[in-house]
């Protein structure tokens, strides 16, 4: 019986060594090494996970890429809105030259639009955030609403990092903020001079004081800057250069005007706030198809307008740049994951794959062994009592 076991044993052994080399696995269930397939499932699960982030990567690669090329497009499209303007902003353009021009800015602001609602090949909007099947921007006439959601996908590129997918509408082309950011300013719709107010520039922030201010002229070259209140907070008088340009300058900012005001001439200075793209041009088009501003309102108005168009535009180029960072980060994380994976791959190897030099030595150990039992046996069988009967 104890050479019959051996040789059930030995057989049963190369059967093992045999599949090894068949399958190019050690082992094929729990019950061939149950601490080696615990190691390798759980090395599994780290793969997959690795791999799944790498899909994740792709995917909003994909949707980043197409951003970038969005923003890139708007970019253009108002540098030559701006442009536009620039060409606008002459006084010795006529109003049906004026309109003109406010008829290309309207189609701008169309092309605005319809690259704000730009989808991927799924039909996803690129800018409505996690409300990807909402469009995202709706117009009516001259003005643009925005629909989509306040927030964006993440994206998770490992187990400690996640990017966002995309960008908001609101964030890319509505909470732009207004004038320099500090201030706007304004001429009253009542001016009867030639005075003309450019945005003006915040140089000392530290002597600012937020609130809304009126500047008002009178007679010999004099000045008051009020606050809302109604309390005088600056006044002086100013002194025009040849070409009839002069500075205000009040609570660390400075306003530069061109022209002669009239006496009671008046212009605003009120807080920042924020303005859309589409806004911007919107008030562009109003101004240039006006019939009742002076060209000092206008040239005033247009000045704004500019001013605003820089700032959309440095803003486009913000999430550009943040773009490409994200994208920068998928490619660095997808190169981390394809080493990880490598790694794993390996550990998993060395734990499941055979060897075959050494199995295939193995075998032929094993297969000697069961000749020489099987041969033992036949030998034994021959010395029992029933050869000498």
């Amino acid at each position: 019986m104890n050479a019959a076991n051996q040789m059930e044993a030995l057989q049963t052994a190369m059967a093992k060594t045999q599949t090894q080399l068949s399958t190019g696995k050690q082992f094929q269930s729990a019950a061939g090494n149950p601490v080696g397939m615990s190691e390798v499932i759980q090395l599994n699960t780290q793969l997959s996970a690795s791999q799944q982030y790498v899909t994740n990567g792709t995917l909003a690669n994909t949707s980043l890429s197409l951003e970038t090329q969005a923003l890139s497009d708007a970019t253009n499209t108002l540098q030559s809105a701006r442009s536009l303007l620039v060409e606008a902003n002459n006084g010795s353009l006529n109003a049906s030259q004026r309109q003109a021009i406010a008829t290309q800015l309207t189609q701008l602001q169309q092309q605005l639009v319809g690259i704000g609602n730009r989808q991927d090949a799924q039909g996803n909007y690129l800018f409505s955030g996690y409300a990807s099947g909402t469009q995202p921007f709706a117009q009516n006439g001259t003005s643009v609403t925005y629909q989509g959601a306040a927030e964006v996908n993440q994206v998770q590129l490992s187990a400690d990092q996640s990017i966002s997918a995309g960008d908001t509408g609101s964030a890319v082309f509505m909470n732009i903020p207004a004038g320099n950011g500090t201030f706007t300013v304004a001429a009253a719709p009542g001016n009867t001079g030639t005075a003309s107010l450019s945005p003006g520039t915040l140089t000392n922030p530290s002597a600012w004081v937020p609130g809304n201010y009126t500047v008002s002229f009178g007679t010999g070259n004099t000045y008051q800057v009020t606050n809302a209140s109604g309390t005088t907070v600056s006044s002086g008088t100013y002194a025009p250069d040849a070409g009839g340009n002069f500075t205000i300058a009040f609570n660390g900012a400075q306003l530069p005007f061109s022209g002669a005001p009239a006496v009671n001439d008046q212009f605003t200075v009120s807080t920042a706030g924020t303005a859309s793209a589409f806004s911007t041009i919107a008030s562009a088009i109003s101004t240039l198809n006006s019939s009742t501003l002076t060209s000092a309102q206008i040239t005033t108005k247009l000045n704004t307008a500019l001013q605003q168009m820089d700032g959309a535009i440095n803003n486009f180029d913000q999430v550009s740049a943040s773009v490409g960072a994200r994208i920068n980060a998928v490619s660095t994380s997808a190169t981390a994951a394809q080493s990880q994976q490598t790694s794993v791959q390996t550990t998993i190897s060395q734990i499941s794959d055979t060897n075959y030099a050494a199995a295939t030595t193995q075998l032929s150990t094993e297969e000697l062994a069961l000749q020489a039992a099987q041969a033992s046996y036949a030998s034994m069988m021959q010395l029992t009592l029933f050869k000498y009967l």
